[in-house]
């Protein structure tokens, strides 16, 4: 066991971070119908930039990648503009923030595409769940299954969102490959059906990601890139019963690229598809070499007890985080943490239950 921990400082993208603490990539849905980052949320992430390292919210690729009711983008000059002012508050506060791609894949909805139904690795919908929509809430549909050319397109749109991410002054962006969205859809051989190239082996299973990750290297140095996987993860309908043989292949994948950092939800909090023992941050040290971050359930002791035993490298915190901004500085004067049981202004709307959680104030 190490001395280090969560406040101790770290190396990332080259640079020197000031602690381990992560905000996680929270979805709020505070961009508003058209979807560019606006003051509020500069606003929150600026008050929460006590964190050495922002991951901004799930943030989307391209208008074919929607799937959730006022969440931001990155494919239009507006959307760069409000993200690039977001990042500068970041900055100001001496933190890192990098933009998580995101393309939601199969879970998402017709009515978020003019009536065309959402895309994924198969025509294969996500069972017995609905899906919160403009026009209410709906089961989900079965999805067209992705053309070769549906593929490349894509590819290019997580490439200029990774251009547009630059633009706007990100450290690095993370692909999300995690929780059942569209790089997932094609990792997960419940999802993943295809008789191609892109569908079988695992190795086959992993050339949609692949693609991606080499797509964005062309815009960022693999050290400023991050990759986010779910292992142990049902939610979105996954579990395939070689989950482990795949991940253990992808992580030595992302290794062997120098990819900067592995964002590895190893909790369960999210579910756990039960297809055999949990993944984790033990079993996913001997496999790669760069920063790992936890992610999912974690307290202050927990966090300090991975980073201690060099199990992690930073870890990610989300509901405590949403309501204590100063979360580090609570941790470390043993302040109390406001609570997060209450979560009916958590999603949409305007500063309530977002922005107007404030720093603890020591009597």
């Amino acid at each position: 066991m190490s001395n280090i921990t969560m406040h101790s400082p770290v190396s990332l993208f080259g640079e020197e971070l000031k602690n381990r603490f992560v905000l996680a990539p929270l979805t709020r849905g505070r961009a508003t119908g058209s979807r560019v980052p606006n003051q509020i949320m500069g606003d929150y992430y600026e008050q929460r930039a006590t964190a050495g390292l922002v991951i901004a919210e799930a943030t989307i690729i391209s208008k074919q990648g929607i799937g959730w009711i006022d969440s931001p983008g990155i494919y239009t000059d507006e959307m760069i503009a409000g993200w690039k002012s977001i990042v500068e508050r970041v900055h100001a506060k001496n933190s890192k923030m990098v933009l998580q791609l995101w393309h939601c894949g199969r879970s998402s909805h017709s009515d978020f595409h003019d009536g065309e139904l959402p895309l994924s690795a198969s025509a294969i919908k996500i069972p017995n769940d609905q899906i919160h929509t403009q026009n209410g809430k709906k089961d989900y549909e079965t999805p067209k299954a992705m053309t070769k050319e549906d593929i490349a397109n894509t590819v290019n749109d997580f490439k200029q969102a990774a251009l547009n991410a630059k633009a706007a002054g990100f450290d690095g962006v993370e692909v999300h490959a995690a929780n059942g969205y569209l790089i997932n859809q094609f990792l997960d051989g419940v999802s993943n059906q295809r008789e191609d190239e892109y569908g079988g082996s695992i190795e086959n299973r992993m050339r949609f990601l692949r693609e991606v990750i080499t797509a964005v290297q062309e815009v960022y140095p693999s050290n400023a890139i991050g990759v986010r996987l779910s292992p142990n993860g049902v939610f979105n309908a996954m579990g395939c019963d070689d989950y482990n043989e795949l991940y253990i292949t992808a992580i030595k994948y992302l290794n062997q690229q120098g990819i900067g950092y592995l964002h590895v939800m190893d909790g369960l909090a999210f579910g756990f598809h039960e297809r055999g023992e949990p993944m984790t941050l033990a079993d996913v040290r001997p496999l790669f070499d760069n920063i790992i971050v936890g992610n999912c359930g974690y307290d202050y002791a927990a966090a300090n007890d991975a980073i201690a035993n060099n199990r992690a490298d930073m870890i990610a915190f989300g509901r405590p985080y949403i309501t204590n901004p100063d979360l580090p500085e609570r941790y470390k004067n043993d302040w109390p943490l406001t609570s997060y049981a209450d979560v009916t202004h958590w999603y949409g709307g305007a500063a309530e239950g977002y922005s107007d959680y404030t720093n603890y104030s020591p009597s």
